[in-house]
């Protein structure tokens, strides 16, 4: 049996009547970003969704968590080790860099690098840049003391390498280029522009540079004396590092997915690529379910596999997806990290942004299609329903605890889910709110289907179903992979303007035409359908 990157002690179990099926299995990581080499042989993932780093066989496939979530190392991106075989990690959202020694211990190096991404040492000096617009290119002292600035004002620079002419290359994501510069200062110079988005750079042992390109999905093979290039192989977009194990090559994916380039157009699935965290689900006209994953975005059709709608660099992308209902056959109302309520269609590559495009929300999640055409969303940051028709934005209800997740009865009755509060209430027309079930743990995703509310329970990692009329309760399942892991809370991801606002976990609920329900399995990385025997609601 394979590793999963979460387990639980008991199996979930089921109400009488209901079966449970994984449409996809469950991740072996919280994505892969950042990849090294360590001085054991194995190499190191960076995983920044997650906050957690593992260590992978690269020929068993046997994974060990080095930095467990919840740990001191939050949302790590790229990692590096010194003579000493001391790992450095720089915390994107946190904007820090940290040392992990040896014997174990953490402790922060910088804490003032906002974006801080790409990393590597070469002969004892350490090089950190920034992964945002106006990012900088730096040496930092290792003692802790003010950094040495090389370059500034970078679009995006990202994960580099010193390479065998004693120069340092990094690629910029914001220019499509990739650039070098003497450690000791000078002017920068281009090396290669027009590629695939690179954003990553390492070197092979003939000392030609090897690149990721996250937006092609390209690893290409660049001779820096003459620009000549090379590719290796072409997988999905999304790809984020690269290292070298002896003269061996492995690339990460967003999705978790590593891979080895074995020669050109050769590649070894070294780990599957799976759901990061899957957060809201929504069903279209036609049965077909949806999966909002936050770089990415897919179509799930029984009997086959998740097929990727849009992603981060894909054209017309409205942003990181949090909440997502179905708005007809082609087009979705979503809410995103970066604070907006938009109307996007993956097909024709275009989205509109509803509301929060000037002056952006707090933390949306939760997103239904009222019926009569209005567009509500819960605003967890500010307590807030909010409901957005013609560009206009009213306040349906405030001083919600962490409203989540939205639903509509069939009168037209609004249900918000407080996740601070462990109920869930319907808005009346005066703003106030009634209860309709309490004493729950975190609620997050919720679903009207008939005379019956569904609720998934993500502090009590339950699926329960209320009877609107008489408020009978049905646990239909407990043990649920879902929300935190159990004993390591996860610490707060930040995220970093453009690519992300802040993040957290959001299990989401849909339904099939035929009654199947779906609930975003986010602590494993799956998408779970419970059915229940002779039971059909539309």
């Amino acid at each position: 049996m394979r590793q999963a990157r979460y387990t639980s002690a008991t199996p979930t179990g089921l109400a009488d009547g209901w079966s449970l099926e994984r449409l996809c299995p469950p991740s072996r990581l919280f994505g892969a970003n950042g990849l090294r080499t360590g001085p054991d042989g194995r190499v190191y993932v960076a995983q920044v969704a997650g906050s957690q780093i593992s260590a992978l066989d690269v020929d068993s496939g046997e994974l060990e968590t080095v930095s467990a979530q919840g740990s001191d190392i939050v949302a790590p991106d790229d990692v590096a080790f010194d003579a000493g075989g001391d790992l450095y990690a720089t915390e994107y959202y946190d904007g820090r860099v940290s040392v992990r020694g040896t014997d174990g211990r953490t402790r922060v190096l910088r804490d003032d690098l906002p974006g801080a991404n790409g990393i590597t040492f070469h002969r004892g000096r350490l090089f950190v840049d920034e992964c945002r617009i106006g990012g900088r290119l730096m040496e930092l002292d290792l003692n802790g003391g003010a950094p040495r600035v090389l370059l500034d004002e970078l679009p995006m620079p990202n994960a580099m390498e010193v390479g065998p002419d004693g120069l340092l290359y990094y690629p910029m994501l914001g220019s499509n280029d990739i650039w070098r510069i003497d450690p000791e200062g000078g002017e920068p110079e281009r090396v290669v522009g027009d590629l695939g988005v690179p954003d990553a750079v390492k070197f092979d042992s003939a000392g030609r540079i090897v690149s990721t390109q996250v937006g092609s999905g390209e690893v290409l093979r660049i001779d820096p004396r003459t620009g000549e290039r090379t590719v290796l192989a072409t997988l999905s977009p999304g790809l984020d590092n690269l290292t070298f194990v002896g003269d061996r090559l492995f690339v990460s994916g967003f999705t978790g997915q590593i891979t080895e380039i074995l020669g050109v157009g050769e590649t070894r699935e070294v780990l599957p690529g799976g759901l990061t965290w899957p957060l809201d689900l929504t069903v279209g006209p036609d049965g077909t379910l949806y999966v909002a994953d936050g770089t990415y975005f897919y179509r799930y059709q029984p009997g086959g596999d998740l097929t990727m709608l849009g992603m981060l660099f894909s054209p017309g992308w409205p942003g990181y997806i949090r909440g997502v209902s179905a708005d007809g056959a082609a087009e979705f109302v979503v809410t995103t990290s970066n604070g907006q309520i938009a109307r996007w269609n993956p097909a024709s590559a275009e989205h509109q942004v509803l509301a929060g495009e000037t002056e952006p929300f707090d933390q949306l999640y939760g997103v239904a299609v009222a019926p009569d055409g209005a567009v509500v969303a819960a605003e967890l940051g500010t307590g807030r329903v909010v409901s957005v028709r013609g560009g206009e934005v009213t306040t349906l209800a405030s001083g919600l605890d962490r409203p989540m997740g939205v639903a509509f009865r069939a009168d037209g009755t609004c249900l918000i889910s407080e996740s601070g509060a462990g109920r869930v209430v319907a808005i009346t027309g005066s703003g106030a709110v009634d209860t309709v079930a309490d004493g729950l743990d975190t609620p997050q995703g919720i679903l009207v289907r008939g005379g019956t509310l569904a609720i998934v329970d993500a502090g009590a990692k339950t699926l329960i179903e209320v009877d609107l009329d008489s408020k009978a309760r049905t646990t239909i399942a407990r043990d649920l992979p879902v929300g935190a892991p159990l004993g390591a809370p996860p610490k707060p991801l930040k995220g970093l303007i453009p690519f992300s606002g802040p993040q957290g976990l959001y299990a989401g609920i849909a339904a099939g035409p035929d009654g199947t329900l779906y609930v975003s399995g986010d602590a494993e990385g799956s998408v779970l359908a419970l059915r229940q025997e002779g039971r059909t609601h539309s």
